[in-house]
C-alpha cells in the first residue's frame, strides 16, 4: 500500500501564540510543518521542522524560501502589537509593523504561489480591531492593509483552486496580552467574559484548511467573543 504524502504547511511565528497552537494542531492532523521564528523551538515532534530565522530581513527569507520546495499551506501568524496614541505615534514602529504584517505576507505569497497546488491555501492572521481602535492607529492600518491585499489575492487565484482568507481574532490569551508596547491600550475582555482562546484560533484555522473551506475565499473571519458587536 502507497501512503499519500504528509500535506507541508508553512507557518510563521510557531516560537509561542497563535503560531504554535496552529504547528500542534496540523501535526496532530498528518501534516508536516516547517515554522519560522526569530528564536530556537523546542517542539519535538518527527514531521516539524523549526528554522531561526528573522522573517523581516528580507535577502534571508527570500534565500530561505527559494530553497524551500513545494508547500500546500502558508500560514502568516508572526505578529506584533505597538499601542500610542495620535501625537506620540513611533515612526520606526510602524514601518516595522508594515514590514512584518504587510513586506513579509508579500514576500510569502508572491515566491511561493507558483508552488501552491490546486486546493492549496494562504491564511494571514488579522485582527478584530483592523476597522480602527483608538491608540492603535499604526497596527490597526496593517491589519486593515491585509483585507484588501487577501481579497485581491483571493480574486486572481480563484480560478486555480487556491483560497486566501484572514483569520482575525479578538484578545487572545497570548504572551502578546501583558507585552510591554501595548501598555497605552490594554486589552479589552470581550462580552462573553474571558478572552479567547489559541485552540479556537487555531481550530478554525484548520476549517480554512479542510475541503469543506474549498468555497470560502477572500474572507475576513472574525472570532472575538462578541466584541464587535
Amino acid at each position: 500500500m502507497t501512503l499519500e504524502p504528509r500535506r507541508h504547511a508553512l507557518i510563521t511565528g510557531t516560537s509561542s501564540g497563535i503560531g504554535a497552537a496552529i504547528a500542534e494542531r496540523l501535526l496532530a492532523q498528518g501534516w508536516r510543518v516547517t515554522g519560522l521564528a526569530r528564536t530556537p523551538q523546542a517542539n519535538p515532534h518527527p514531521a516539524f521542522t523549526g528554522v531561526v530565522l528573522d522573517i523581516g530581513d528580507t535577502p534571508a527569507l527570500l534565500g530561505f524560501l527559494d530553497g524551500l520546495g513545494d508547500v500546500d499551506a502558508v500560514i502568516h501568524a508572526a505578529g506584533q502589537m505597538r499601542a500610542a496614541p495620535l501625537g506620540e505615534l513611533d515612526y520606526d514602529a510602524s514601518r516595522r509593523l508594515w514590514a512584518l504584517h504587510i513586506g513579509v505576507a508579500e514576500i510569502l505569497a508572491d515566491r511561493l504561489v507558483a508552488r501552491l497546488p490546486r486546493g492549496g491555501r494562504i491564511i494571514l492572521l488579522g485582527s478584530r480591531t483592523s476597522s480602527g481602535a483608538a491608540g492603535r492607529s499604526q497596527y490597526v492600518a496593517t491589519k486593515s492593509a491585509l483585507i484588501g491585499m487577501a481579497r485581491s489575492w483571493a480574486a486572481e487565484l480563484a480560478p486555480r483552486g487556491i483560497t486566501v482568507n484572514i483569520v482575525a481574532p479578538g484578545a487572545t490569551d497570548t504572551p502578546m496580552l501583558n507585552r510591554p508596547e501595548r501598555k497605552g491600550s490594554p486589552p479589552t475582555l470581550p462580552p462573553i467574559g474571558r478572552y479567547i482562546r489559541l485552540d479556537e484560533v487555531a481550530d478554525l484555522v484548520i476549517y480554512l484548511l479542510s475541503p469543506s473551506a474549498d468555497a470560502i475565499t477572500g474572507q475576513q473571519l472574525m472570532i472575538c467573543g462578541g466584541a464587535s458587536l
